[in-house]
């Protein structure tokens, strides 16, 4: 379909704009913003990269030159603007860092509003296995359990979780639902970077306009719907679950938490001073959104809710499935 001639590439073009005005209308009020949204997609750019370190003994070996340090940023990440491939360094493929775009860091600072640290995690959506070994990181849980459906991913989140020593550790390989059956109201934090239309990923040069399509993003938004659900089943009384997508439409974001909040309204939507310059006017509940005409990264939505009721402080064993999965310890 992209290589018609003439007509034809003419006429998907046109759709393809179409999209993305409608996007913006969707997103913006005023004209101006609507501009520089639709300019940002349009010109692909480069933005700094990000340093998740597994150390303060490793970050202190950083190699790379440090941009200053963004008022949502932890302190175990770091921003540069180096050149080259920062994957072929020997402290990356060692495991003292792992890469990634600051959007996505900017989607997982939302667990900075978790004061008490979890305990169990689940990583429901994981590959490559960026946000889990972030909540890792952070709240160097008791357990962390990664889980991811597609094969090929599947195998790439273990060579990552392998990589950087991340343990006590289990990858499973199973649909949502499973862990419904296997594990309900178990988990202090669900992450849910949930598969999404992508649109951020024109704003990295890639080739991806059927991501403005309004069938495809009606048919993630419905799939978000089913894991949001199943991820609200395993957390425990007291505990989070955070939602985020590296798309824009508002369909996929504000529309399914909305959803979500009222279909299961023993959770809450939770504010984050730290990311407040950053909050959705598309909805009342806290939600927090990254543009890519920030020139901060491509493109991310965040959202942390918590269920309400007391946590659990009794010690707990590692949840067990009845399913296959494989610890990393």
């Amino acid at each position: 379909m992209f290589h018609i001639e003439g007509v034809g590439l003419s006429w998907w073009n046109s759709l393809v704009s179409k999209s993305t005005e409608r996007i913006a209308t969707q997103l913006f009020g005023e004209t101006c913003d609507q501009q520089a949204f639709l300019d940002a997609l349009k010109s692909a750019r480069r933005y700094p990269r990000a340093l998740l370190w597994l150390s303060a003994e490793s970050q202190s070996l950083q190699p790379f030159p440090s941009l200053e340090p963004l008022s949502w940023q932890p302190s175990f990440v770091d921003r540069t603007d180096a050149q080259g491939s920062l994957g072929a360094h020997e402290l990356h493929e060692n495991g003292a860092y792992y890469l990634l775009d600051m959007s996505s860091v900017f989607a997982a600072s939302i667990l900075g509003a978790i004061e008490t640290p979890p305990r169990t995690i689940l990583d429901l959506c994981a590959s490559p296995g960026g946000k889990g070994i972030f909540s890792w990181v952070q709240f160097q849980p008791e357990v962390l359990v990664c889980n991811e459906v597609i094969g090929k991913r599947h195998r790439a989140l273990i060579s990552n979780l392998k990589r950087c020593c991340i343990h006590p550790s289990y990858v499973t390989q199973i649909d949502s639902a499973k862990f419904v059956e296997q594990t309900p109201n178990t988990f202090d934090l669900v992450v849910v970077d949930a598969p999404c239309s992508g649109q951020s990923l024109l704003v990295k040069g890639k080739n991806h306009p059927g991501g403005f399509h309004s069938a495809t993003i009606t048919m993630n938004a419905k799939r978000q719907k089913r894991i949001l659900a199943n991820a609200a089943a395993c957390t425990g009384p007291g505990g989070f679950l955070a939602y985020m997508t590296c798309t824009f439409s508002k369909k996929e974001n504000e529309g399914v938490i909305e959803w979500f909040l009222k279909r299961f309204p023993d959770f809450e939507g939770i504010g984050y001073d730290t990311l407040k310059d950053f909050r959705s006017t598309l909805s009342d509940i806290p939600c927090y959104r990254l543009f890519p005409q920030s020139g901060l990264g491509a493109g991310a939505f965040t959202c942390l809710l918590r269920k309400k009721g007391v946590r659990n402080e009794l010690p707990q064993e590692v949840p067990q499935l009845a399913y296959s999965w494989q610890s990393l310890s």
